[in-house]
């Protein structure tokens, strides 16, 4: 499944946040590469720079030192609008708070992706229809927000990641705030696109549930990889 491309490369970066009383170096020197279709968990204690390393991996973040290339491309060196064009066309974002726009529906939310893009209406709606039979939300798709439970809106935030036919997605916690049957729903759904369509996913965790089903697992401790290891998935589903 894995065809050994390197998707993401940083190269001794980091992050140090010297706007503080006491300066805070979040990240500190990581070099890093995933291959595409990898399924990987950056773990580490609260604090330990997993979630800055996901943002500067992202684009949401700059370096203060160090380089970031997405498929060779140094995002690291870019200017602000044209970094928001390239998440926009190469990046999936799923966050811990959902992020949904409260007053669109569900189906709105994943099409604003591809409005942003530009995509004509008949490739947005067919787009919008095969994602929502994805994550089983066919039934939903008119709902505001509100109007679903934890574990529907982080699928509603999974099939926007999706909408723009990211090069990968990543997923800042995504478990954090669901239930038992919810987060197993998620990472099963996670899983299949990782294995079907060779999606790359990178999550930040505190998760069991998601560092068992990763491949690669890559410790964080002060800021610093500590630990990577490839590993075999605990559940195969």
């Amino acid at each position: 499944m894995n065809n050994h491309q390197p998707i993401i490369q940083t190269k001794k970066v980091t992050r140090v946040y010297d706007e503080l009383a006491v300066p805070v170096r979040a990240v500190d020197g990581v070099s890093l590469t995933v291959e595409a279709g990898e399924f990987t968990a950056l773990v580490g204690p609260s604090g330990s720079g997993k979630t800055t390393l996901l943002n500067l991996i992202g684009g949401l973040d700059h370096p203060t030192s160090g380089k970031v290339w997405v498929n060779g491309v140094d995002i690291s060196a870019m200017k602000r609008n044209k970094l928001i064009d390239f998440r926009l066309h190469n990046i999936g974002f799923v966050f811990q708070a959902y992020n949904l726009i409260p007053v669109l529906t569900a189906k709105e939310n994943v099409e604003f992706v591809m409005l942003l893009q530009k995509r004509p209406k008949e490739e947005r709606e067919r787009r919008v229809r095969e994602l929502f039979r994805e994550v089983d939300l066919e039934d939903r798709m008119d709902n505001r927000p509100s109007e679903l439970s934890g574990g529907q809106q982080q699928r509603v935030a999974v099939a926007r990641a999706l909408a723009s036919k990211p090069k990968f997605v990543l997923a800042d916690e995504p478990t954090a705030n669901l239930d038992s049957k919810s987060a197993e729903n998620l990472l099963d759904m996670m899983a299949r696109l990782n294995q079907e369509e060779n999606m790359t996913f990178i999550f930040s965790t505190h998760d069991q549930r998601v560092i068992d089903r990763a491949r690669r697992v890559v410790q964080l401790v002060d800021g610093q990889i500590s630990s990577d290891v490839a590993q075999e998935s605990v559940v195969a589903r």
